[in-house]
């Protein structure tokens, strides 16, 4: 094999760009510290560095430029009033506690605020180390801080630099993430086919929202980076191509999210026949074909789909052999099967054609709604809208300056060696939610513990400063490749090179227990924090989640209504309500999943309530896009066009069912509602069948599946909204 091969493929992985690039800073300030004949220079310069890599952001070049110089200038001030207030302990705390909330608040605004927000609230604590290591002249004082915003400055010119001269790379990798995910789920979907009496299809479903909720957030994620590219350069035949396959990968998600039939229907007439089998090996290939595409795209290679197209040629003839055998209670669900075989027949050539979408139709709508402030009004309108007891953004503000404060307090009481560390443990673990802490809590100690044994043993066996250094520059790198999927193994890496580089002007040995100290009363503050001080149990905001999900499939079927009149068109507006839609599951999923890890006092039975919500509104939006598949204009005086008004009774009814929710009302039942709509949405029999192929309409079909969810939704809605709120038997700050 040619080194090439390999070569590119290690290039085409997420994190090696960035480790890459972390690696030639950590480098470059290894080198300067070298050639200035003071060892010392690295550790200011190596902090910067991480601080810095922790705020960037994805962006163009420009756009890269301007975040920069936006970090750089909160790093500037937050590194000048932290030597400011240093001296006077109990201002610098009201200045700790000030500080956290702003800027923690601020992150309200947007992502990209947050990740600037957080790598300040870094960099801060960082400033404390320093001046903490060196508690000499004010002059020295100042020098090191300065080196800290070199550092910073340093990572930031690389990154600029590099999103200049590879600004496309990111773009196909997330592109190739989106389709990963849409493999996941083909194949997770493909399970729902398999024609196996008595399992857990409840159980099937809950894994595949929630595998829909990594496709939303692939998705989510690929068109902030193709937005930001496109700034300025919308000409770009290149990002242009990527653009029609995120609007491919789209389509696909709607086709492969429909559904067209109770699956437990079809495995009870066609058990003994293999045309279930059919549709689940088509999907699987399917799948597989999605994840050789994600593999193609970023390999520039060719990509060949024959096999799904064979599977789907066997799924015709398996539904023509059943036709012809002519059997009456056959004849009602082989139409469903054709109508399936026709939206994987689609979904194969939107697969297809995602390889080469230079032939996707040149006047689609092309635009993407930017979620960033129009303003600085806007910025601050998002801001004031959090500050509110029910905000989240709002009690991890005030829970994380809490606990930073505390942890001040402790440090100063206690004036233990490198305190400083425990303030950087509470940030770092306290997150916005229990689940989410407790596991970050656990794995910040394992990681802690690996680190400093690894420690011990590297700055036992390699005494010389030259190998204790590589030694350092290879932990960081190991920190950044690993921080966002083993946090175990990053923990352990960047406590080794803090051992290795504070080796280098000292005693290693002396920080290790320390560091472990430090690192477990920073982990107990931020459990306690998290638990006591206006903790946010998810069980308090299921029901929201539950009404914003409701009122999301409302908007979406408004706008799948909308183009059943006016005609199909993949226009800003539909796309938006399609996403959203896709959105409010996932949020919801996650609520839950973060939910069953909190205590079970808090938990509760919210949690296998809200679980039978999430799998029946799942089933909602995959009837949903069913019916969205479906979309083209109804003439006046087309049979569909009588049942429009059935579709915005239904939309309706799931706003009142929103409402009332949202409100904690008592919940109106909607069995009649349901069985209204179901009598006039009644397929007559068929006697004959060639009648029964006219009589099969796709829309009044899936508006059948949809109002059978109907009374379902309801009960489920019900059982949330009439849940007694678990309230906290201790003081809630």
């Amino acid at each position: 094999m040619p080194l090439s091969s390999p070569l590119r493929r290690l290039w085409t992985l997420d994190k090696f760009a960035y480790s890459l690039r972390v690696f030639i800073a950590f480098s470059g300030a290894l080198l300067f510290s070298g050639l200035a004949g003071d060892v010392a220079l690295v550790i200011p310069l190596f902090l910067g560095i991480i601080a810095s890599a922790l705020s960037e952001t994805d962006d163009s070049w420009q756009g890269r430029l301007q975040a920069l110089a936006v970090t750089l200038l909160c790093f500037a001030s937050a590194s000048f009033v932290v030597q400011w207030l240093f001296p006077w302990p109990w201002l610098f705390a009201v200045g700790l506690a000030v500080s956290t909330f702003t800027l923690i608040m601020l992150g309200a605004i947007g992502q990209r605020y947050a990740t600037i927000a957080s790598g300040t609230l870094i960099l801060s604590i960082y400033s404390m180390i320093n001046i903490e290591q060196h508690g000499g002249a004010d002059e020295d004082v100042a020098t090191r801080q300065l080196l800290l915003l070199a550092g910073a400055a340093w990572y930031g010119a690389i990154s600029v630099v590099w999103c200049a001269l590879f600004s496309r790379q990111p773009v196909k990798q997330s592109m190739a993430r989106v389709y990963k995910a849409l493999s996941a789920f083909l194949i997770l979907k493909s399970a729902l086919f398999e024609p196996v009496r008595g399992v857990d299809i409840e159980a099937r479903r809950v894994a595949l929202a929630r595998q829909n909720g990594q496709v939303v957030d692939a998705l989510n994620q690929a068109k902030e980076i193709i937005f930001r590219r496109l700034e300025g350069q919308r000409g770009s035949r290149k990002l242009n191509r990527y653009l029609q396959i995120y609007f491919i990968a789209q389509d696909i998600h709607e086709r492969a999210s429909s559904t067209h039939y109770p699956y437990s229907a079809l495995t009870e007439a066609f058990f003994h026949h293999d045309v279930l089998f059919r549709c689940q090996r088509l999907l699987d290939q399917q799948g597989r074909a999605c994840r050789q595409l994600a593999k193609s795209l970023l390999l520039n290679r060719p990509f060949s789909h024959e096999q799904s197209e064979q599977a789907l040629a066997d799924l015709r003839a398996s539904i023509d052999n059943l036709s012809e055998r002519g059997k009456p209670e056959w004849r009602p669900l082989i139409h469903p099967l054709n109508a399936l075989a026709d939206n994987l027949s689609t979904l194969e050539a939107q697969i297809a054609s995602a390889h080469n979408p230079d032939n996707v139709d040149p006047r689609r709508d092309s635009t993407l709604f930017d979620r960033s402030p129009s303003s600085l009004l806007e910025a601050w309108r998002r801001v004031r809208l959090n500050f509110t007891l029910g905000s989240p953004t709002f009690r991890h503000a005030v829970r994380l300056s809490t606990a930073l404060v505390v942890g001040y307090g402790l440090l100063q009481w206690l004036d233990p060696e490198q305190g400083f560390w425990i303030l950087l443990t509470t940030l770092f673990v306290c997150r916005p939610n229990f689940a989410t802490t407790r596991r970050f809590l656990s794995q910040r100690i394992v990681g802690t513990v690996l680190g400093l044994v690894a420690g011990w043993v590297s700055i036992s066996l390699f005494p010389h400063p030259l190998v204790q250094s590589m030694i350092a520059v290879a932990a960081g790198v190991s920190f950044f490749a690993n921080r966002e999927k083993h946090y175990v193994i990053a923990t352990a890496s960047i406590t080794l090179l803090i051992l290795c580089s504070f080796n280098q002007v000292g005693d290693g040995f002396d920080l290790i227990w320390p560091r472990l100290f430090d690192t477990l009363i920073g982990s107990l503050i931020a459990g306690l924090a998290v638990f006591f001080i206006l903790p946010d149990w998810q069980g308090r905001r299921l029901y929201r989640e539950a009404a914003n999900v409701l009122n999301n499939h409302r908007r979406y079927l408004d706008e799948i209504i909308h183009q059943y009149e006016e005609g199909k068109q993949d226009d800003l507006a539909y796309r938006l309500a399609r996403r959203n839609a896709h959105n409010a599951d996932a949020a919801l999923s996650t609520l839950l999943t973060n939910m069953l890890h909190e205590p079970g006092h808090y938990r509760k039975q919210d949690a296998d309530n809200g679980l039978r919500f999430l799998v029946l509104s799942n089933t909602l939006l995959s009837h949903l896009s069913a019916l969205g598949a479906h979309r083209h204009r109804l003439a006046e005086d087309e049979d569909d066009a009588e049942l429009v008004p059935l579709a915005k009774r239904i939309s309706a009814l799931l706003e009142q069912l929103a409402e009332q929710l949202h409100k904690r009302l008592p919940i109106e039942p909607l069995d009649e509602h349901a069985k209204e709509l179901l009598a006039q949405l009644e397929e007559p029999p068929a006697t004959l069948e060639e009648n029964a192929v006219a009589l099969y309409r796709p829309i009044q079909s899936q508006l059948r599946l949809i109002a059978q969810q109907l009374a379902p939704l309801g009960n489920a809605s019900s059982r949330l909204a009439s849940a007694p709120t678990v309230e906290p038997t201790h003081s809630p700050a």
